[in-house]
């Protein structure tokens, strides 16, 4: 999520004329996504100063091993979370939408912000071709509208396309699915095509057991 002013540096990401910001070359960043993804890594995101995913009314998870997160929030921004183990937290956002780390602009705990805000990525809705059509998340939409990738070589253009053949296969088929698997956001969805996208790489048909089968073996590695 949103950058501290030190790393706002030239604006980030530069924006040409027509109001594409570069998403950067499309194979390294699958490569840090997933890692990201599988918490061994951060989401290295040139927001250029944007702050749309701190803005739109987002829950904010805090996991009960985040120590250095949880000594930065007040104890009386976050709540139990639903449906977890004890010890799990949200944290919530004002009557705006914002999330109350956010101030003047900038995050006030960028270097001790949870592990939720290190991985989140909004180029992964381009990269899915997924559009979040919540209303309270038109921000982080437009800003995804905006991102284009490098994609240089054939595999990355295969690449993307797996990503995409993914998702769409999510949406098309999420009544084959099991329901404790099946995505229920746009950001879930997004999330699982990248995850998923190996098995769409080069293939023609996929079935939704092959597809379940994945989702499971992903859950239970994490």
């Amino acid at each position: 999520m949103a950058s501290d002013d030190s790393a706002d540096v030239d604006g980030a990401a530069a924006v040409d004329a027509s109001g594409v910001v570069p998403a950067g070359h499309f194979t390294t960043w699958l490569g840090e996504i997933r890692r990201a993804i599988d918490g061994v890594g951060d989401a290295d995101v040139p927001c250029g100063g944007c702050t749309a995913c701190c803005t739109a009314s987002q829950f904010v998870h805090v996991g009960p091993d985040e120590a250095d997160a949880l000594a930065h929030i007040p104890a009386a921004l976050l709540f139990a979370a639903p449906g977890l183990p004890p010890g799990h937290r949200l944290m919530g956002y004002d009557e705006h939408g914002r999330c109350p780390m956010l101030v003047d602009g900038s995050c006030s705990i960028y270097p001790h912000r949870p592990r939720t805000c290190r991985t989140y990525d909004c180029r992964v809705f381009a990269a899915a071709d997924v559009v979040d059509d919540d209303p309270t998340k038109a921000a982080i939409a437009a800003r995804a509208r905006r991102w284009r990738f490098d994609e240089p070589t054939e595999d990355d253009v295969v690449r993307h396309g797996a990503v995409r053949a993914a998702a769409a296969f999510l949406a098309e088929h999420a009544a084959e699915l099991p329901d404790r698997l099946a995505p229920r956001t746009a950001t879930q969805r997004a999330v699982l095509a990248v995850d998923l996208a190996g098995l769409f790489e080069g293939r023609g048909k996929v079935g939704a057991d092959e597809v379940a089968a994945a989702m499971g073996r992903a859950t239970r590695t994490r």
